[in-house]
């Protein structure tokens, strides 16, 4: 069992939890994610690691409640026990292998988008703590849903805030301040690294390639089951067929099919809605007697 040691609320419906998870911890890296199930017959949720200390033995997750079972993990408190917290799994971004001097001579800008933030800062904090700065971008729908921007400022070089509606600092989307950095200010890249929503990601790929700037994004939300035998996170990576959980999460950013992805990933859409209203049925105290509940 794997103790809930603290929780945050971050945002409306986000929240962040510490996990005592000591052998996770230990072999952790930026870009790698676990899966949890909260009891035994529980579904597996994959997140992406937010943080992980191995002196301590945490592992940070960030979770939104969107569907039945992440609904259930945010209304568990410091204290309760998970049943399975298995990982680190999926490829380490390539970085993490790279020779030190030759990434410092890159400028390498991040783009977070809504949950998405919480698997940059690991990348952001292990570049910082190797001698390199990296600038960020944080996008989000208003100042209410921004996250870890104060530990973002931190790590990083630059933190730039871009949000929908102009409540927080540049009012647009963040392929329009990743422009007006680049075209307005002088700014100068050599990579952009991109996670978020996978329509951020699209549009993020599409205008990067407009600089010609090398471009990685995670694919992290089309995992099911983590090892790659249950065929639901393949994605199309330049005409070939990849798994998000054992070939990724990350790739090529110019390479993915992002339609091909975006219709995976509302695949499940319908089981998630089925299973949150036969939940409801169940509080309100109806009993299936034809086992359409199953």
């Amino acid at each position: 069992m794997y103790k809930i040691i603290k929780k945050e609320l971050l945002a409306p419906n986000i929240y962040r939890m510490d996990i005592a998870a000591p052998r996770v911890a230990c072999s952790a890296k930026p870009g790698q994610f676990i899966i949890l199930r909260l009891d035994e017959k529980g579904e597996r949720i994959p997140l992406t690691i937010a943080d992980y200390d191995a002196a301590e033995g945490w592992v940070t997750i960030v979770t939104q409640t969107v569907g039945y079972s992440t609904t259930k993990l945010c209304a568990m408190n410091p204290g309760d026990e998970l049943a399975d917290f298995a990982g680190p799994l999926g490829r380490p971004s390539d970085f993490v292998h790279e020779d030190t001097e030759t990434l410092r001579s890159r400028k390498i800008l991040f783009i977070a988008g809504g949950v998405g933030t919480a698997p940059v800062y690991p990348q952001v904090k292990w570049l910082s703590q190797h001698g390199i700065k990296a600038d960020v971008i944080i996008g989000a729908k208003n100042k209410d849903t921004l996250i870890f921007v104060d530990m973002m400022k931190q790590v990083a070089g630059n933190v730039y805030i871009a949000t929908d509606d102009g409540s927080a600092g540049f009012h647009g989307m963040v392929t329009d301040l990743m422009r007006d950095l680049i075209d307005k200010q002088g700014k100068r890249y050599d990579e952009v690294i991109a996670i978020g929503p996978m329509i951020m990601m699209k549009f993020v790929a599409k205008t990067t390639k407009q600089y010609g700037l090398k471009t990685i994004v995670s694919l992290n939300t089309l995992m099911v089951d983590g090892t790659g035998m249950c065929g639901a996170c393949r994605v199309t990576v330049g005409g070939k067929t990849r798994f998000t959980c054992v070939d990724g999460p990350e790739f090529d950013g110019h390479e993915v099919d992002f339609d091909e992805a975006m219709r995976r990933q509302g695949m499940y859409r319908t089981q998630e809605e089925r299973a949150r209203a036969i939940e409801q049925e169940r509080e309100n105290g109806h009993k299936c007697r034809v086992g359409l509940d199953k």
